[in-house]
This record gives C-alpha cells, sequence and structure tokens, in this order.
C-alpha cells in the first residue's frame, strides 16, 4: 500500500487529509508539533477523529535530527507538506518564528526528501502569495511579485524551494495554492469559526473595513478532493495549481450568512482595515479542473450552514 508523510496532520486540514488516506487504505504517518498556536487538545482531538491506525510523531520539522530519523525509518512513498506557521496578522507580529518554521522547516523536508529518495512532494502553498495582484480571478500564470505580509513571503520562498529541489533532484512536486479553508474543525482563530462561536454566544465581532473586502472561501472537502487528485498526479516534474471554491464572497455577506445559519444577529466592532490583509481573493480553477479533475462542489452558502450545524453539534456543548 502507499505509505505517506503528512507534515502537520494533526491540523485542521490535515487531519482530514489524513481521515481521507487512512479511509482509501494508506499507510500514513504524521509529524505535528502541537504548537501552542492554539489549544493543542483541538489538534489531539482532531487526529483521533481521523480514525484508523495512523503512526504519530510528535517533533518539530525545523529540527534535522528528527526530520532525518523519520525519513531513515518510514521508507516513504511520498511526502504531503502541511504543517506551517498560518495566519497573515500573526506574521506581522512573529516574522522570525514564521520565516524559521516556514522556511527552514520546508528546506529540512526537501533535504530529507532528496537523502532518501522520495519521488514525490506535495507542498501547501497560499493564495496570500498574489497579494496586491488586481487581476482577477487569480492565475497560475500571473505575476507574484507583490506579497504584503511575512506569511505570504514564506509561502512564495517555499514554492521556489520546490521548484529547486524538483528540477534538481526529480523529486515530482505539486504546489497547491489553497484559498481561504473552512469546514468542520477549521482553526478557531478564522472568521467563519470565530464569527460562529461569538454569535452564538452573544459576544461582539470585530468586522474590519466596511465589509467590501472579498474572499473566495473553499470547503474543506473540496481541497481534499484537490490533494488528492494532485498525489496522482503525474505531470510535470513540477507544477503550480489553484484550489479554491472559485466563487467570490465579501465580509458583509459572510456575516449575514453566518447570522443567518444561526437565527441570530450579529454584534459588530467596527474596525479599520488592517494592514496585510488582501482586499480580494479570487480563485482561477481552470487549470486544476483541466489536469487534476478538480471540481468544487460545496458553494459557501452551503458550506457556512453545514459548518454551524457541524459547531453546534460538536463544539457549542462544551464552550
Amino acid at each position: 500500500m502507499p505509505n505517506f508523510l503528512v507534515t502537520g496532520g494533526a491540523g485542521f486540514i490535515g487531519s482530514h487529509l489524513v481521515a481521507r488516506l487512512v479511509a482509501r487504505g494508506d499507510s500514513v504517518t504524521v509529524i505535528d508539533d502541537f504548537n501552542d498556536y492554539y489549544d493543542p487538545a483541538i489538534k489531539r482531538a482532531n487526529i483521533a477523529a481521523a480514525g484508523g491506525s495512523v503512526r504519530l510523531v510528535e517533533g518539530d520539522i525545523r529540527d534535522a535530527a528528527t526530520v532525518r530519523q523519520l525519513f531513515a525509518q518510514g521508507d516513504f512513498d511520498g511526502v504531503v507538506h502541511l504543517a506551517a506557521r498560518a495566519g497573515v496578522r500573526p506574521s506581522r507580529e512573529q516574522p522570525a518564528l514564521y520565516l524559521s518554521t516556514n522556511i527552514d522547516g520546508t528546506f529540512q523536508l526537501l533535504e530529507a526528501a532528496r537523502e532518501h529518495g522520495v519521488g514525490q512532494f506535495i507542498f501547501a502553498s497560499s493564495s496570500s502569495v498574489y497579494g496586491l495582484n488586481k487581476k482577477l480571478p487569480f492565475s497560475e500564470e500571473d505575476r507574484i511579485d507583490q506579497t504584503i505580509s511575512p506569511y505570504a513571503a514564506t509561502k512564495l520562498a517555499g514554492e521556489q524551494l520546490c521548484s529547486t529541489y524538483a528540477n534538481l533532484y526529480g523529486i515530482r512536486t505539486v504546489c497547491l495554492r489553497f484559498f481561504t479553508v473552512y469546514g468542520p474543525r477549521q482553526r478557531p482563530d478564522l472568521a467563519i469559526s470565530k464569527f460562529t462561536r461569538l454569535i452564538h454566544e452573544g459576544l461582539p465581532i470585530d468586522k474590519y473595513g466596511d465589509g467590501s473586502s472579498a474572499r473566495d472561501y473553499t470547503y474543506v472537502d473540496d481541497i481534499i478532493q484537490g490533494v488528492v487528485a494532485a498525489i496522482g498526479y503525474d505531470g510535470p516534474v513540477f507544477d503550480v495549481f489553484n484550489l479554491g471554491g472559485s466563487q467570490t464572497t465579501t465580509l458583509a455577506e459572510l456575516i449575514e450568512l453566518v447570522e443567518g445559519a444561526l437565527g441570530k444577529t450579529a454584534q459588530i466592532n467596527q474596525m479599520p482595515d488592517q494592514p496585510g490583509d488582501l482586499p480580494r481573493t479570487y480563485a482561477d480553477v481552470s487549470k486544476a479542473r483541466k489536469l487534476l479533475g478538480y471540481e468544487p462542489g460545496t458553494p459557501i452558502a452551503e458550506g457556512v450552514p453545514k459548518y454551524v450545524e457541524w459547531y453546534l453539534e460538536n463544539v457549542a456543548p462544551q464552550a
């Protein structure tokens, strides 16, 4: 059976991917450092919910000895690299941590993959690399030279490292630019998760700007569909794909969707625009549709109620 290493496999997206790989009969090893960016207990519950027999290694991908030992023992067919310090706003406060984790951590994994002859590497990039690109929708062919956060810069650097190792050493590599992923087990700091909790509890939410900023929200099941397709992709030695919902939703519209799903009205704290936040994201997924068979199937109007239903059944009773 195929044998995969999933970095960050106890996280939101990672735990969903682990569950999908296990369900199809793959062997899976997870490395996660269970850092305190948010409650590590949530991550432990995530990996428990993934089910199946998963080898779990607690460790830091920046630690060369840990990574080398992991690869020496693993005999991996492929690596799906999801581990990262995430979030645009926190990256402005701790840029050194983001550069260390997201760039050096990626380097350590690529070096180990090279040394141990791993033939495939999937890298989780981000729509944030498009920065101030004014052309919509964002295409993989667009110039990437206007990043506006340390987080975005680290993801772009990760893509370049992947390209280097793919072209020098023949490691078949796919970089996937995720567009604002949401769904069950979403990180508590992300907008849909945060808005749902606060509105449900009758607490105010922070609304940044005039509500016209817009995101291409992507339901987690759609993202996992794209990741699994990328694992089976046999195109060029290096390639890049957008994975998004291929529709945009303004902040004001998002708040209305959460209100409607909860049957409650939000109390609003009006805040100024945040430096580093993109004004709009919008994925052109035609390349992924053509080459990966990617087809997002959950529009935001369906996805938000699905998330709220999950929240009320699984999280709210414990709040």
